[in-house]
């Protein structure tokens, strides 16, 4: 067995495994608590009765924590399907990300992208919408998710609001719920808007915490990972750490177990251990932005 000591220490004996490697890498879903919970809550808004006023779920969090996966996720689940009887088609869940910066031809612009519908340049504004209502109104859209919201704090304070009342408009006119997702920021760009912030209840997705749901969340973990050798990754030293590394977030505790298992088979150890850890090439997200300032 070929034991590590540094990370410049060379794998003379190491063996590849691309099939098992390719497996790891390959995007997973771990269906945690707070994921179910969120999800529940977007069931419960596609569900929801057409109303004047319909409920709206700002979901915020720091990047890399998983948001985007979870709606990825939801908006999947609720593709688009031909009813048999009437041959019609029907988008339950729509998901875009938001514009770069708050502009109402490029939000349209998304949304007919989307869903594969051509338009001219040179078309005006209030075609676009015309068509984009006429479009989800067809499908039956029930719910539209925007991620990435905190993207309209790019633009001017009247480009910020033009962009929120574009947003507002279409809920009202279709009668259907919203979701916007995006970092902290995006519940301070909501707020700029009383009316739109009493219309959205936030959810925080807060980073990860070493507590029982966190040991649950590597349990789920080391399921999937097709290693040769229990790994125990809910111990003390081996969770500490990761947690440590990662600063609480998902997706870097996701990253830290997919390069740790890559090394493990690699080294013919066969289990993450807290060395193997210690090992992989990988810098923790505060060092990272150290490093750009250096």
């Amino acid at each position: 067995m070929k034991h590590l000591h540094s990370k410049t220490e060379e794998f003379v004996n190491s063996s590849t495994d691309p099939e098992r490697i390719n497996h790891i890498r390959k995007p997973r879903w771990i269906g945690y608590t707070g994921a179910k919970k969120v999800h529940n809550k977007l069931d419960e808004l596609r569900n929801y009765p057409t109303n004047l006023r319909m409920p709206n779920l700002l979901l915020v969090g720091d990047s890399n924590n998983g948001k985007t996966a979870m709606l990825s996720r939801f908006a999947m689940m609720n593709s688009s399907f031909v009813e048999e009887e009437t041959q019609e088609l029907f988008l339950p869940v729509l998901m875009i990300q938001a514009p770069p910066e708050p502009d109402e031809k490029r939000f349209y612009n998304t949304i007919l992208d989307s869903l594969h519908s051509p338009y001219k340049i040179s078309e005006k504004a209030e075609l676009r919408q015309q068509r984009v209502i006429h479009l989800l109104q067809k499908l039956k859209v029930k719910l539209l998710i925007i991620d990435e919201i905190h993207h309209l704090l790019a633009g001017t304070m009247s480009k910020q609001r033009l962009f929120l009342n574009v947003i507002k408009y279409l809920s009202n006119e279709l009668k259907i719920s919203l979701v916007c997702a995006g970092t902290r920021e995006a519940f301070n760009a909501i707020q700029t808007d009383p009316q739109l912030a009493n219309r959205f209840e936030p959810r925080v997705l807060s980073k990860w915490r070493n507590d029982e749901e966190y040991l649950r969340l590597l349990t789920s973990f080391e399921r999937i990972l097709p290693l040769k050798k229990p790994s125990h990754l809910i111990e003390s030293s081996i969770s500490s750490i990761i947690l440590s590394k990662s600063e609480g977030l998902l997706g870097e505790v996701s990253k830290i177990l997919e390069l740790s298992a890559i090394l493990a088979i690699e080294s013919g150890v066969e289990m993450i251990s807290k060395n193997i850890i210690e090992n992989i090439d990988y810098t923790p997200p505060s060092d990272r932005k150290k490093m750009i300032f250096r």
